[in-house]
């Protein structure tokens, strides 16, 4: 555990920096609530409540709080209780007293506290309410929309309800009470183009603004009456204010706000954040001229204050650009430490073409292209990271099981970790099929199995006795020990925590993904930005296409008579709702109800029920049934999304199917089609809206479940696809993930470039990325893998 004396040394080092140099050093700063954050002080939460806000103080300030801050620490070392004095931190009203706004046009640190900003009465509260608690944040609060709102010269050739801007002078004006309640103010201002007609309603308090002679810059929407044209105006401002105009007359930001804080607020904030900030690049030039990217400081006046269209364009790249970089450099720095160093194989080609001359089938061009990647990191220092992309019955699992085999050529073991119980032990079948043949030793270590069984195969394994281990988390106990593991393939690996993974991939093995679930390249690239990426993009020659029916919810008699039409030719269904009770607001068919519903309508089936709140052993016994054909119809909630093989089942039906997302009924359809006969997928819509139709004609008319995955990313975004909580992705405040793959790509680029020469980011140059990085990353959602 850290000392006493070792925080009190390292404490009294940022203070003799600041005062030999006599400013306040915003590397300095951020060192010392690093060092905070560090787990040098995590035995002195007293010390760091004590400095919190440390960067946003002058040197008096900091000088008296590092002070008690030391009188703690002796305190605390000589065993006794701090004085009164000493406890009290500095207090927030203190902080307010003794750290007064900046002086008009006086330069602020980038990580200044937002009370040193002059942001007007009442402004630091209103910032503070938008989470905005230093320059930085107001600085990268984006305006989410833009409204142009220079003036034209005239109204002739604007269109019916388009938003424009006028500027002129009031020649008129004139009031009028239509009815009670109802006040319409009119104005006529004279334009450099001619007349303009100006309407509020229901605004009385506009007409001191609007007095004869006034020059005004009014915003609002046009209406035709016949040749003439009038403006419903939404926006006023007066040209004869002392201070320049922020909200009229130019390309205006909009900003998300809360109630009781305008948008004028907000723009004079930002306005004075630009100027009182030191607009210094994180980036090097060479870097920008390499990527086309404009400076910082033309990319954050021009986000909020945009001269002409080009710099908001340029304003734009530059900070999409930025938000891709910082979240790639997160993703690339946490799996950094195993990255660095992993296992080396030789991979030799006879030993590939000896696995795939024991296959009943050949490769397809698609998994050869992926195998080649998966060898060339085998074969490097490096430790391999990869996503394996596929859609169902691309040929995932064989390309794993060729990459195993060419681990145990070399003298390693390998794992294979999956979700489920019912999943591992259909991958150990296969790999059993494929690798028993060429004299590879393949177990199973799963949960179910006795103490006695698990125990005998946790000697074997670390006696080197078995070559390849197929398990669930059971692979991952404190009492497994490898003899000497070189590859780990994790199946649907985001249901797995990060620390159980960390405890397969301790022995730092080199590391293959598989995901059955198509990801948009784009989406991948930053869902999973510590992983390499390869897509499997082809399905085996001989494959018969799953037919696809949209149907509304009125023939449903007739769908369920298609599949006992099925059941009596010896087939067997899926039948999947969504949810297992009533849900007033979804207003769904419970499994249960469905399950009673379906055994009326279809009395010669059998029927089994699978849901959600069973155990695993529950559901495992369920599927174990159903591929025996114990029962014929499995009537299920979304459990059955991955993975399971029932060769036998050709129909699946989906009831309330615009519940579901694009990729989500790609899964479920993917259940069926799994041997040679021809498969079916219904799709029931409770619901049948023109928009509804549209994206479910989607599914009907593709099954490549990467133009289907594009299509959900378009219409839902990033969160819904896969759950934020559980993707991790950022919310974006410029980036589209479903148009910006190349800009991903780019930034992923200059991110591993600029790792791979310097891995810890401490060149000199470097500091202020870094510091960036440090300060984004706490608002930068990310995902450990490794």
């Amino acid at each position: 555990m850290p000392t006493v004396a070792e925080l009190a040394d390292r404490l009294t080092k940022p203070l003799t920096l600041e005062l030999k140099s006599g400013c306040q050093n915003r590397v300095v700063a951020g060192g010392l609530e690093g060092l905070l954050r560090g787990p040098l002080a995590n035995p002195f939460p007293q010390v760091r409540e004590m400095l919190e806000g440390y960067a946003g103080w002058s040197v008096p300030e900091r000088e008296q709080a590092l002070g008690r801050a030391l009188e703690a620490l002796a305190a605390k070392a000589a065993g006794k209780a701090p004085s009164a004095q000493t406890r009290r931190s500095v207090p927030k009203a203190t902080i307010k007293e003794t750290v007064p706004p900046a002086p008009a046009g006086a330069q602020l640190p980038i990580d200044a506290l937002i009370e040193r900003l002059d942001s007007g009465r009442g402004g630091e509260r209103k910032l503070k309410s938008l989470g905005l608690h230093q320059l930085r944040d107001l600085l990268h609060y984006y305006p989410h929309r833009h409204e142009d709102r220079r003036a034209l010269p005239s109204l002739d050739h604007v269109e019916e309800g388009q938003k424009v801007t006028v500027q002129g002078v009031v020649v008129s004006r004139f009031k009028r009470t239509p009815k009670p309640r109802m006040t319409i103010l009119e104005a006529t201002l004279e334009t450099g183009g001619g007349r303009v007609k100006a309407t509020w309603f229901n605004q009385p308090w506009m007409e001191r603004q609007l007095r004869e002679g006034a020059r005004v810059i009014v915003t609002g929407r046009v209406k035709r009456f016949g040749r003439t044209a009038q403006l419903a105006a939404e926006h006023l401002e007066s040209l004869d204010s002392a201070e320049g105009s922020l909200s009229t007359g130019r390309i205006v930001g909009v900003y998300d706000a809360k109630e009781g804080i305008s948008q004028e607020f907000l723009r004079r904030a930002a306005w004075r954040a630009l100027q009182a900030a030191p607009l210094d690049d994180y980036l090097p030039a060479h870097w920008r001229r390499e990527y086309g990217l404009t400076p910082l400081a033309d990319a954050l006046q021009g986000i909020h204050f945009p001269a002409d269209e080009g710099q908001l364009s340029r304003a734009m790249a530059r900070l999409r650009f930025d938000e891709y970089l910082f979240l790639e450099l997160r993703m690339l720095l946490q799996g950094e430490e195993a990255v660095l160093q992993g296992k080396r194989f030789e991979a030799h080609p006879e030993d590939i073409d000896r696995f795939e001359g024991n296959l009943p089938f050949n490769f397809t061009g698609a998994q050869r292209r992926v195998l080649g990647e998966i060898v060339e990191e085998m074969r490097s220092d490096r430790q391999m990271a990869r996503l394996v992309q596929g859609d169902v019955g691309s040929g995932k699992t064989a390309v794993a099981a060729c990459a195993l085999y060419l681990a145990v050529r070399d003298g390693y073991q390998g794992a294979l970790m999956a979700p489920t119980e019912i999943l591992a032990r259909q991958h150990y079948a296969n790999l059993c099929k494929y690798l028993e043949p060429l004299d590879v030793r393949v177990g199973l270590l799963i949960g179910a199995m006795t103490p006695k069984a698990k125990l005998d195969m946790q000697g074997r394994i670390a006696l080197g006795e078995v070559d390849i281990v197929v398990g669930t988390q059971a692979l991952i106990q404190e009492n497994v020990q490898w003899d000497n593991l070189g590859l780990a393939v994790i199946d649907e690996e985001h249901r797995f925590g990060v620390m159980q993974r960390r405890k397969l991939l301790a022995s730092r093995p080199d590391v293959l993904v598989m995901s059955a679930t198509p990801i948009p390249r784009s989406l991948a690239l930053t869902a999973y930005g510590d992983l390499e990426l390869s897509v499997i993009d082809e399905l085996p020659p001989g494959r018969t296409p799953i037919e696809t029916k949209l149907i509304q919810d009125g023939y449903r008699a007739q769908a369920y008579g298609f599949v006992m039409g099925q059941i009596r030719q010896g087939r067997q269904a899926y039948v999947v709702t969504a949810l297992i009770e009533e849900n007033e607001n979804l207003e769904l068919l419970a499994a249960t109800e469905l399950a009673e519903n379906l055994a009326e309508m279809l009395p010669e089936a059998r029927i089994g029920l699978l849901h959600g709140k069973m155990t695993a052993a529950e559901k495992d016994d369920i599927m174990a049934s159903f591929r025996r054909h114990d029962f014929d119809l499995l009537v299920s909630t979304t459990v059955i999304e991955v993975g399971v093989d029932v060769p036998n089942a050709t129909v699946m039906v989906i009831e309330n199917a615009e519940r579901f997302g694009l990729s989500q009924l790609h899964q479920l359809r993917g259940r069926v089609g799994r041997g040679s006969l021809q498969s079916y997928c219904v799709l029931i819509a409770g619901e049948m809206s023109k928009k509804t139709e549209q994206r479910l004609r989607i599914i009907e008319g593709s099954t490549d479940g990467f133009v289907i995955a594009e299509a959900d990313l378009k219409l839902r975004g990033p969160g819904e696809i896969r759950g934020t909580r559980q993707s991790g992705i950022p919310d974006l405040r410029l980036g589209d993930l479903a148009n910006d793959a190349e800009v991903i790509e780019q930034a992923r680029q200059l991110a591993k470039h600029i790792l791979s020469n310097d891995p810890r980011l401490e060149h000199p140059r470097l500091q202020y990325l870094r510091s960036e990085l440090q300060n984004r990353s706490q608002s930068v959602a990310f995902r450990e893998v490794i």
